[in-house]
């Protein structure tokens, strides 16, 4: 479609009027390339990058094609890997169609599944979930989707990668097999592509802004640091300048390092921050979503459960703490800032370790991060976290079972009672030379022809 005026296309007056309300005027190119394609019942995959608007490519043209009906078992079926993809989308669709009668419930773990199969009995059009509580709901016999007619799964490779393949291949079954597939994702991996060969039939390719493209409007740099806790300074130090820095999400590679730095952080920044990663409870995760969209906390500690699908409005700054193994999760991160065509910036920390993963990054992207030089009040910190020290001989190797190492000579004799040689039962040592047969409890009639013999001898 050449037009990306949404004013221009075949849109109901409600979907036009909502739209218009949330301050959407021109569609991105994904919107523009997949609205028709998706509108005519083929099966789609579109790979493009985050940030580029494909919750409301695949939403807009489905919520179009959306009659009124009072059936109670839905018609549209969308999987996201996480609960705040589950709770951001049902929450998209209720503002896309706020002048529409269209139902939308979403189910997800970490929340009471029965009071979600209540909510889905009352009946609903669209369903919204991630594949192991969906399963869950369906085995229960509280949801049947045998009348599902379009099927989303968005983020398809983050949820390959979380380990969804069995409960997605089981889902597949359970689904009429007369049905429209629609899949969105970042990357297409090996995963993703024999998913695809195996479910869909003649898909549409859309591929815009494949990931590894560096975004324009964002403007990256890096600096080298020598270790953690000095990254964990340089952070702070910039953190100062609270006009610039005035929403930023600071991504770390493990909740480990993620709980180290919000402790390191706290004394001086303790009502400005939060932390989420997925040993925290799911309502305290919502919390601070919501603390930092507010604007209550100025910037959010995470892992890369954040990196994906969630659209957090201006966010001025993405501090990636650590590099990432996966250069593609690189990219990941960054889309979390110069959203919908804003300006964005995005800063990458490394050590001398995690060089050769800012090379890949950069290797990816066809573009050489500009590295700026350490603040000359930068506070160096010479300690360092298990994970940077030189193991000595003597240090265990966690990645090694110690269990199965063979163990020495005991420190001290046995005492005496130890030293005793079990040599069996009473019958085994005389009474199997005594009656030459094995005595069976109960067989008389045997024990009784083995005393005969006897007084007969």
């Amino acid at each position: 479609m050449s037009d990306q005026k949404f004013n221009n296309w075949k849109l109901s007056k409600q979907l036009k009027a909502a739209i218009a309300e949330l301050g959407f005027s021109k569609a991105t190119p994904i919107q523009a390339e997949s609205y028709s394609v998706i509108l005519s019942g083929k099966n789609v995959v579109g790979i493009s990058q985050t940030g580029t608007g494909k919750t409301l490519a695949f939403m807009l043209p489905i919520l179009q094609d959306l009659k009124f009906s009072e059936q109670n078992s839905p018609r549209v079926l969308a999987l996201v890997p996480t609960r705040e993809l589950v709770i951001q989308l049902v929450n998209n669709i209720k503002e896309y169609s706020k002048y529409k009668t269209v139902r939308v419930i979403g189910v997800y773990g970490g929340s009471n599944i029965n009071k979600q199969k209540e909510a889905v009995a009352g009946g609903t059009d669209i369903i919204i979930a991630t594949p192991g509580r969906l399963y869950d709901i369906v085995m229960h016999g509280a949801l049947s989707l045998k009348t599902i007619k379009k099927l989303v799964i968005d983020e398809v490779d983050v949820m390959l990668d979380l380990g969804f393949r069995f409960q997605i291949n089981n889902i597949f079954e359970l689904l009429p097999s007369k049905r429209q597939n629609i899949m969105f994702s970042a990357t297409m991996t090996e995963e993703v592509d024999t998913l695809i060969q195996d479910f869909f039939v003649k898909p549409h390719y859309i591929s815009i802004a494949v990931s590894g493209t560096p975004l324009e409007n964002i403007k990256q740099s890096s600096y080298a640091v020598p270790n953690f806790y000095t990254k964990a300074n340089l952070l702070s130090l910039l953190l100062e300048d609270k006009e610039t820095y005035s929403k930023v999400l600071v991504f770390t590679s493990s909740k480990k390092n993620a709980d180290r730095l919000f402790d390191n952080l706290e004394e001086k920044y303790s009502n400005e921050m939060g932390i989420i990663h997925s040993n925290k409870t799911q309502n305290y995760r919502l919390r601070n979503i919501e603390s930092f969209e507010s604007g209550e906390f100025r910037f959010l500690i995470t892992t890369d459960v954040m990196a994906r699908g969630l659209d957090l409005e201006k966010v001025t700054h993405v501090i990636n703490l650590d590099t990432p193994a996966f250069p593609e999760n690189y990219m990941h991160r960054i889309g979390r800032t110069g959203r919908a065509e804003q300006e964005g910036c995005s800063i990458l920390f490394y050590t001398e370790k995690e060089y050769e993963n800012k090379l890949a990054i950069e290797l990816l992207m066809d573009y050489e991060i500009p590295q700026l030089t350490l603040p000359e009040n930068l506070v160096f910190s010479h300690e360092l976290i298990p994970e940077e020290r030189k193991k000595t001989s003597g240090e265990s190797n966690y990645n090694r079972n110690d269990s199965k190492k063979l163990s020495g000579p005991a420190f001290h004799e046995k005492k005496e009672k130890n030293k005793k040689v079990n040599l069996g039962s009473k019958w085994k040592r005389i009474g199997s030379k005594k009656y030459k047969k094995p005595q069976k409890r109960g067989d008389k009639i045997q024990n009784m022809a083995s005393k005969k013999s006897k007084k007969r001898k």
